[in-house]
């Protein structure tokens, strides 16, 4: 197979949560600018309906959206069958909805900690559950969680965001081993700092320049640096990577000190 059709995803169907913008609209213009037509869920409408026509003009396929509250799993439902409903398939899943609530570990509100994982975990796990059996069936499929750094190393404050994000490494690597001998691969991309709307909320100008200044690059990410990464495990040059953790972090998990 010549390279350049390695990462050709004409043909596929990708359905990427908060895919309205940051990563996953990143993520989703990478996707449908390799071939695949792309259903973007999120919360927003607005957003939603404006990054669709803006990726359909830019790669030339069909781009559907979806509002849907993954905290809420009716809403995780409809989301499944919306996107198969519109597409007829889904061949790559992009976990990429999450959230990120800070609290010390001895001051964690119930419903604080049931949202995050409900958000951050199970609609992963609900999303994977409900469209992994038309893969199964094509004997085809790609599933990507977007864990962080922070399910490696963590951060005061952290404890429901990293224990969301470290149970997504566990969830990927026993479907791997499920979905394997269906040619189904899961994995997982860790992202570092990258520059989107979330982390930049939560941290004062003095903490970014901390984080940035840990990475060997001394920088922040940008939310295109993630094309590649989810170019790789989405397609077939990617193939015979399943049960793993793409760490794209700028080198912030080499210093020890």
């Amino acid at each position: 197979m010549k390279i350049k059709h390695l990462f050709d995803l004409t043909g596929r169907s990708a359905l990427v949560t908060g895919g309205s913008r940051g990563l996953g609209r990143a993520m989703a213009s990478a996707l449908a600018s390799a071939g695949a037509e792309v259903v973007l869920a999120s919360r927003h409408e607005d957003e939603l309906r404006a990054a669709a026509a803006a990726l359909a003009a830019e790669a030339g396929v069909r781009v559907e959206w979806v509002v849907a509250d993954l905290n809420r799993r009716d809403d995780v439902t409809h989301l499944i069958d919306e996107s198969l409903g519109r597409l007829g398939k889904i061949d790559i899943l992009v976990n990429n909805a999450g959230t990120n609530l800070p609290q010390p570990i001895d001051a964690v509100r119930d419903d604080d900690w049931d949202r995050i994982v409900q958000l951050n975990l199970t609609s992963c796990m609900a999303l994977t559950r409900g469209l992994v059996p038309g893969m199964k069936a094509r004997r085809w499929g790609r599933v990507i969680h977007i864990s962080s750094v922070m399910a490696l190393g963590s951060k005061e404050g952290r404890s429901a965001y990293s224990a969301t994000k470290s149970a997504l490494l566990g969830l990927a690597r026993a479907a791997a081993l499920e979905l394997g001998p269906f040619g189904i691969t899961v994995n997982c991309i860790a992202p570092g700092p990258f520059a989107t709307e979330l982390p930049l909320q939560l941290l004062s100008p003095e903490e970014q320049a901390k984080f940035a200044e840990r990475t060997a690059l001394g920088r922040w990410g940008q939310p295109e640096e993630l094309a590649g990464p989810v170019l790789l495990l989405a397609s077939d040059a990617g193939s015979f990577i399943t049960g793993s953790v793409l760490v794209v972090d700028g080198g912030i998990l080499c210093r020890v000190f």
